[in-house]
């Protein structure tokens, strides 16, 4: 009795496949019979309860050729096989209702540049895949996102920094760079060479708050030439830096992504800024030893699509 008790209860009982092959036993009168309704070949409808026989030290059920009846044991161990199975049943039906609770909604914190740009056309196809989710976005600094994912306040995060928080995981989504605009009669719009980072280092620059994506690469980029002198404005969003550009305040630094309308309408002008290291990678996150299930899986692989 002991040695039975320090065995594993997965070693001592019988699978749930082979209780159910005992049940339809039971059910049709025999087991070719049952074989049949599982889909398995006769001789391997024999072997599973010749196994769970010798498992449980008695005999099941009696051959002869007019077809399979119980024992008094088997009987027996059928009744109770018929628990085990409706309470398995029970179990998938719970689990079913978890996930489709799960599948209903997605929470979803996206840093700025992503949650204007890139997550739109993620969502709408998203939305094509799962009509019947409900999605909730949250956007905000990276520093924010990073915070909401492992405070499990979102399922999924995205986010523009150079480093990954402790406590997430992460998968590399895009590639992106900052760029310096300044507005066409700015005199840097005229320099053909662009400026040098320690020029770019100790300007007035109109800026995105400090835990922004934005605002960690660029003061990792400029930290050899001194850092960042003191911002001309620190603005909490990515309209607002655009906005104070456009009208001639001063230079602004963003992403390509936040940039192109005005780049390509020439309402502002790229500077260029050789040798900082400007370069970015945007990323999804999620807690870490967790994968992304449900609608979180499904958009993470949509960005992976390129959507």
């Amino acid at each position: 009795m002991g040695n039975e008790e320090t065995v594993p209860l997965a070693h001592r009982v019988p699978d749930l496949g082979v209780l159910e092959l005992l049940l339809t036993v039971a059910r049709v009168g025999s087991l070719s019979g049952a074989a049949r309704r599982l889909g398995i070949t006769q001789p391997a409808a024999s072997s599973r309860i010749r196994a769970m026989e010798t498992r449980l030290g008695v005999a099941l059920v009696d051959r002869s050729p007019r077809g399979s009846t119980l024992t008094a044991e088997g009987a027996l161990v059928t009744d109770w096989a018929r628990r085990v199975v409706e309470a398995a049943e029970a179990f998938d039906a719970g689990a079913q209702a978890l996930r489709g609770r799960r599948d209903s909604r997605l929470r979803v914190a996206a840093s700025m540049t992503i949650a204007e740009y890139l997550l739109p056309g993620w969502l709408i196809a998203l939305r094509g895949e799962r009509p019947g989710t409900a999605v909730s976005l949250h956007a905000g600094n990276s520093a924010d996102v990073a915070q909401r994912v492992l405070a499990h306040e979102a399922d999924l995060g995205f986010v523009e920094g150079l480093s990954v928080p402790d406590g997430l995981d992460s998968a590399v989504i895009a590639q992106d760079r900052l760029v310096v605009a300044v507005a066409p009669h700015h005199p840097w719009a005229r320099r053909s060479k662009g400026v040098e980072p320690a020029e770019l280092a100790g300007s007035p620059l109109i800026l995105r708050e400090r835990g922004s994506g934005t605002r960690q690469v660029l003061d990792a980029a400029l930290a050899p030439s001194g850092g960042l002198a003191q911002p001309l404005l620190e603005l909490a969003s990515t309209t607002a830096v655009k906005a104070a550009a456009l009208s001639g305040a001063g230079p602004c630094v963003l992403s390509e992504l936040a940039l192109d309308d005005e780049l390509s309408t020439r309402r502002l002008v790229e500077v260029p800024v050789p040798g900082a290291a400007l370069a970015r990678a945007l990323r999804a996150v999620w807690p870490t030893g967790s994968r992304p299930a449900g609608p979180a899986r499904d958009l993470l692989s949509l960005t992976r699509r390129g959507v």
